[in-house]
């Protein structure tokens, strides 16, 4: 695991200065404290820092192909690296190293770009073929590993692991892209369609470009893509066996490390899963790690305890309370970009407690999306088959006016929380799931925007894209295009985003085996009833782990890694609730009306509405912008 940066240009080969790139690296020694390095050539700027995992002495970057004909920048891992190298070995490559860096090489000098698919991993590199004078920047199938880049006036192009590496470069402008707020107001961040400064782009999952210094920067290409319209055929049985053959390659694979590994136990079904698959395949125990909190109704450590106890792990736990609230701060500066994701403070304290034993952590994150284990999946699905009953010029009329009238209760029972079903029954199933997903719906942002602000974003609007994922998304169904969209579009945004920059803050190598593509794949082809069964997600998964959980941990209701700042906000936090309104960045922008932002937090301070999760995007917003501007 590692950080990755350099400078390209496209007019021609005029001089890289080693220094800048070495500046782009310096600002994420987090991303590799164990080694750095710089190469340049007439055009080209290579920057890597080292977080060894593999091959601990012998693999140095950027490296060099054999024949000298090619420079490598790579963060990630190369999980099935040694069987590719037996493969080259065979048609005559020669190794120097015992790592996985040296394979990509070999095998884009066999291979070109097509050894993209053939490369079972995580990654997001930089290669550049000195023959060729060409430059590929190529990003794993989900978007597990990051890549930010953005074009220059003076034609060149910079990229790096994290935005705050573009901003090294004194040639970027920081100009806040109007846009990228409204996206940040809907889902909670910004989504890789898009970036918070304006010229800086993300490479988007499953993409590659292919940069010449005779042209300018050519659009992604899509190098990998995952399909629901397809189903696999056999017994419930069956496929349940082929599903768990499926989990422990995808575990035992991400096992492989030369320094200490252990996992993230949450006591949920994803975390609990791969603790006990990897407890069956080690023959130490297991180090797991997990986080309470101080709110009693939220903590879950003792369903963590229980598989811990279970599986024989060496196990700790941390406390997670208000008084954590002093990282918002380091938060929103490993973050670059807002992110209004609550869980990412727990997860950068489960990362910090697991470094303290071990580089590498495996994670649960990915089963939800692939599987339908979210509960807007059920929803999804069963509003799907209310609206074949019914056509749209009924439904509209009849549930948007109930769901117009129907109160938001936030704070009430699951059961009468009925606006948001009602409104996706109203409208068509695309717009209805991006209803379910989004945090902040349109209606609600057009009360907090000024008229400045609603005149820079124009007709824009942050569904857009997320609709149109859905309506070209290769699927039979509204639960396939409503996975699709959350692989594409919600996993890389915030789950993977949130993963990557708190384990790497803290030096850990964070490896996600439920996202091992295989699997990915294979869940896509499942007839829905094998992916929600009533209400139930995760069907298949969860019958197919019986044999390891007990009942009570496999199909407990879904709480995810929820941390308490509802009740934060009206307590120990309410004077940063107040504190909103009243200037700071936020409120030099002219963007939002204060009296608007300051009655939201007084009503919910006094407990009448919940207005947290909108309090918090404004309070991570306000953080972010004093870093970028």
């Amino acid at each position: 695991m590692c950080g990755i940066a350099g400078i390209f240009h496209t007019q021609g080969l005029k001089p890289v200065d080693p220094a800048r790139v070495a500046r782009m690296c310096e600002v994420a020694a987090h991303r590799g404290p164990d080694g750095q390095g710089v190469w340049t050539a007439p055009g080209i700027g290579l920057g890597h820092r080292r977080l060894a995992i593999i091959d601990l002495a012998g693999s140095p970057q950027p490296m060099a192909s054999t024949d000298g004909m090619a420079m490598l920048v790579f963060n990630g891992e190369i999980y099935n690296f040694r069987e590719l190298r037996r493969e080259l070995q065979a048609e005559g490559a020669q190794f120097h190293t015992d790592g996985d860096s040296e394979v990509i090489l070999a095998a884009y000098q066999r291979w070109g770009v097509a050894c993209l698919p053939r490369l079972n991993g995580m990654f997001a590199f930089a290669l550049y073929d000195l023959r060729q004078r060409t430059l590929l920047l190529a990003r794993d199938r989900l978007g597990v590993k990051p890549l930010h880049m953005a074009s220059l006036a003076d034609g060149s192009v910079i990229f790096g692991s994290e935005l705050k590496q573009l901003m090294a470069h004194p040639s970027l402008r920081r100009e806040i892209d109007p846009l990228a707020v409204e996206d940040y107001l809907a889902w909670g961040y910004v989504p890789d369609t898009r970036s918070i400064l304006q010229g800086a782009e993300k490479l988007p999952a499953g993409t590659y470009r292919l940069l010449r210094h005779d042209a300018p920067p050519s659009p992604p290409v899509q190098w990998w893509d995952v399909s629901f319209e397809a189903r696999e055929a056999g017994s419930d049985a069956d496929l349940g066996a082929h599903l768990l053959h499926h989990l422990r390659e995808g575990v035992t694979s991400r096992m492989v490390a030369d320094v200490p590994l252990g996992a993230f136990l949450s006591g949920g079904v994803d975390s609990s899963s791969v603790v006990a698959l990897m407890a069956e395949a080690s023959a130490a125990p297991v180090k797991t790690c997990t986080i309470g909190f101080d709110v009693s109704a939220l903590d879950e450590s003792a369903y963590a305890d229980r598989i811990a106890k279970q599986f024989g792990t060496e196990h700790r736990m941390r406390n997670v309370g208000a008084q954590d609230f002093e990282l918002v701060d380091r938060l929103a500066a490993m973050f670059d970009e807002p992110f209004a994701d609550a869980s990412a403070l727990p997860t950068l304290r489960v990362c910090e407690l697991a470094r303290e034993n071990v580089t590498v952590a495996l994670s649960g994150d990915g089963a939800d999306e692939a599987f339908a284990g979210y509960r807007r999946h059920a929803f999804q699905h069963r509003e799907e088959q209310a609206q074949a009953f019914l056509p749209q010029a009924l439904r509209g009329p009849v549930f948007g006016a109930l769901g117009a009238l129907y109160p938001k209760l936030d704070w009430a029972p699951r059961r009468l929380r009925a606006k948001t079903t009602l409104l996706s029954l109203a409208s068509g199933g695309e717009e209805g799931y991006a209803r379910a997903l989004s945090v902040t719906g349109p209606d609600s942002r057009d009360a907090l925007y000024t008229p400045d602000f609603k005149r820079l974003r124009g007709e824009y609007r942050a569904e857009q894209p997320f609709v149109a994922l859905m309506r070209g998304a290769p699927g039979r169904s509204g639960l396939d295009r409503a996975q699709y969209a959350d692989l594409k579009f919600y996993l890389p945004g915030d789950i993977l985003t949130k993963v990557d920059r708190t384990s790497m803050a803290v030096s850990l190598e964070a490896r996600e085996p439920l996202l091992d593509h295989r699997l990915i794949e294979f869940a896509a082809r499942l007839p829905e009833r094998l992916r929600v069964r009533g209400m139930t997600g995760k069907w298949l998964m969860k019958d197919a782990m019986r044999r390891y959980l007990p009942e009570d941990i496999l199909f407990r209701p879904k709480m995810g890694f929820v941390t308490p700042i509802a009740a934060w906000l009206r307590g120990p936090l309410a004077g940063e609730a107040r504190g909103i309104a009243r200037g700071g960045a936020l409120g030099r922008t002219g963007w939002f009306e204060p009296a608007r932002i300051a009655a939201l937090a007084e009503a919910h301070i006094a407990g009448s509405s919940d207005h947290s999760r909108l309090l918090w995007q404004l309070l991570m917003l306000d953080r972010s912008l004093r870093n970028l501007m």
